[in-house]
């Protein structure tokens, strides 16, 4: 099958940790042709920057997926615990996400080497300090998020229609009007 080069796509996704969790995974993809504008930023970004360690998403060492995807900590990594998190559970979620993302189809095999993603990542800082730390749960809601994110970004998601039809209707989670 044929598709339309992907130029510039972006999408999100939310999913809740289970209950006494921080693992909310919050991922901002975007995702476009090696020649265009998220190649050229996925290029640049291969530089590191103090407490902001970008990493390929990998299955397993030798195992990059593809597209090649560039996983970007949202938060400073201060600790190695916190590196232990997002080169591990987290980027074995992401690579999963991506990977499944072909299989079922969602992104256009016929492109996967012509493509690239950049996926802005979310852990609570609070993960890495957690004894409890629940790493199925830290998996499954960056999993999801991933595969979510991934399916709004190239089918345009949420549309503008519907953006304006909840204009009102929806608040910020993190944002109270009326205080």
């Amino acid at each position: 099958m044929d598709h339309k080069k992907i130029i510039f796509k972006s999408g999100e996704a939310t999913v809740l940790a289970r209950e006494g969790q921080f693992t909310d995974a919050m991922p901002e993809i975007l995702i476009g042709s090696v020649d265009g504008p998220v190649g050229h930023a996925f290029a640049n970004m291969m530089g590191q920057t103090a407490g902001h360690t970008r990493m390929f998403a990998i299955r397993a060492c030798n195992q990059q997926v593809r597209p090649a995807t560039l996983m970007v900590p949202k938060v400073t990594m201060k600790s190695m615990a916190y590196v232990d998190l997002f080169g591990g559970t987290v980027q074995s979620a992401t690579a999963d996400a991506v990977l499944d993302c072909v299989i079922d189809g969602t992104l256009p095999r016929d492109q996967i080497n012509d493509l690239c993603i950049v996926s802005l990542v979310w852990i609570d800082p609070r993960c890495a300090t957690d004894p409890n730390l629940d790493h199925k749960d830290l998996y499954r809601t960056n999993y999801e998020a991933t595969k979510l994110a991934i399916r709004r970004a190239l089918n345009d998601e949420p549309s503008i229609d519907e953006l304006i039809a909840n204009r009102h209707a929806i608040t910020h989670d993190m944002y109270d009007p009326t205080a």
